[in-house]
């Protein structure tokens, strides 16, 4: 896969953490940040989003029962 290089300016305290994080896992600070990027834009956010999807989904009629109260209104209107 062709790279494409990144000049990216950070605070001091920044870089030593990347440099200091990247020899403890054994990596040059280049993977690290690729790695880092990758896990923010990758499978693990997509997880996450899925699985509170599906949580909104089991309890939408508890939070609408809930909130209903808090406002005065009736859960079963609102949704009309």
């Amino acid at each position: 896969m062709a790279k494409t290089q990144l000049n990216v300016r950070v605070d001091e305290g920044t870089a030593r953490a990347a440099r200091e994080r990247a020899v403890a896992r054994g990596i040059s600070v280049n993977r690290y940040i690729e790695e880092l990027v990758r896990q923010d834009t990758g499978e693990a956010g997509r997880t996450f989003v899925d699985a509170a999807a599906d949580f909104m989904k089991q309890y939408e009629s508890v939070f609408a029962e809930e909130f209903a109260e808090t406002r005065g209104t009736d859960p079963v209107e609102d949704r009309r």
